[in-house]
């Protein structure tokens, strides 16, 4: 049997609609919408088209559910034209492929989500048959957006951890990506998965809802030193081997093994900034593709950065981030913030 190679990009596929609007608007008002663009969305489909921007050569397969409709195609074609195995992508026959309405304020950078689960809602474990893949890592999510997957299954607190047993008896390594959603309910849903995952790859707002801790400040900035507590604390409730989380300013991970490490983001210029939509999933594939190579943590973290970094030149999920090399060299170009994780009151 030959090795293991490549990534099993599960869970979340969905069509983007990427709208971007000067800023967040009163209700009961009219407001232009500046731009539209159409793009692939959701954990699946990011990670399975940043790996395939960074190297064209990585195995990558497409594991999920859309509806047999106009958007499911576009995915089906959009995984064809980047050559994204897509075997294990199922077309309901009733029923609408997953959409997102994702809106960009321009003012400030931030963004907004909306989104329909369609045929997605109806998602269930045995959606996932891991017999035949030959990759070596599972990337699932994303826990809180589909409706059966959220239940309980056949005995497990929900259908992601039966996924992830499902995985780990297949011989799959795995990483969990969350959706940014109520503190209670991403802690629900994800501390029963924590146990049976190597990798975790979040937010600063989503490691501290696992650890039940806050990680902002007052003013919504990140609190570096509470993530790398709130990374100590989710550490010790899983099996992951190492977990790390970002945010504007850089990322801190942990290690099992008692590593820590810190790294500012890439200092890329307001200028050069187009919009941040997806720049948590391009970190997370930068970081997942270093961790298949087994590159050494902190080359992990600088291509986990300069991968987000090269996908805010562009206003959709995926089109911004470039090959392996290409996003090293912005990043050099531009280098890292400073950051610390030194406490600058008290815990």
């Amino acid at each position: 049997m030959s090795e293991r190679r490549g990534v099993l990009s599960a869970g979340t596929w969905c069509v983007d609609f990427n709208k971007s609007i000067a800023r967040w608007p009163e209700e009961d008002t009219s407001n232009e919408v500046l731009a539209i663009d159409r793009q692939g969305g959701g954990a699946g489909f990011n990670m399975a088209l940043d790996l395939k921007r960074l190297n064209p050569d990585f195995p990558v397969e497409a594991t999920g559910v859309v509806g047999d409709d106009d958007l499911g195609r576009f995915l089906f074609k959009q995984c064809d034209a980047h050559g994204v195995a897509r075997a294990g992508l199922r077309a309901a026959p009733q029923g609408a492929t997953m959409s997102v309405d994702a809106f960009n304020v321009e003012a400030n950078g931030r963004r907004t989500h909306f989104y329909h689960q369609g045929v997605a809602a109806e998602m269930t474990p045995d959606d996932f048959d891991f017999s035949s893949t030959r990759a070596r890592i599972l990337h699932l999510g994303l826990p809180g957006a589909h409706k059966a997957m959220d239940r309980p299954w056949r005995g497990d607190a929900n259908g992601w951890v039966a996924v992830l047993r499902k995985a780990h008896a297949a011989g799959l390594a795995a990483n969990l990506e969350l959706m940014t959603t109520g503190a209670e309910r991403l802690a629900e849903l994800g501390r029963p998965c924590l146990p049976h995952i190597d990798w975790l790859i979040v937010n600063d707002y989503e490691i501290g809802a696992l650890a039940g801790r806050e990680t902002r400040r007052a003013d919504g900035s990140t609190d570096p030193a509470a993530v790398a507590r709130a990374i100590e604390d989710v550490l010790a409730l899983g099996s992951m081997r190492w977990a790390a989380a970002h945010f504007p300013q850089g990322a801190v991970v942990g290690g099992r093994d008692g590593s820590r490490l810190a790294l500012g983001s890439v200092a890329l210029p307001a200028s050069a900034i187009v919009g941040a939509n997806g720049a948590g999933d391009a970190f997370a594939a930068g970081m997942l593709y270093g961790l298949h190579e087994q590159w050494p943590i902190g080359e992990c973290l600088e291509l986990g950065h300069a991968c987000a970094a090269a996908s805010m030149r562009a206003v959709s999920t995926t089109a911004g981030v470039g090959r392996v090399a290409e996003c090293l060299k912005l990043a050099k170009q531009w280098g890292f913030r400073p950051l610390s994780t030194q406490p600058t009151t008290s815990p």
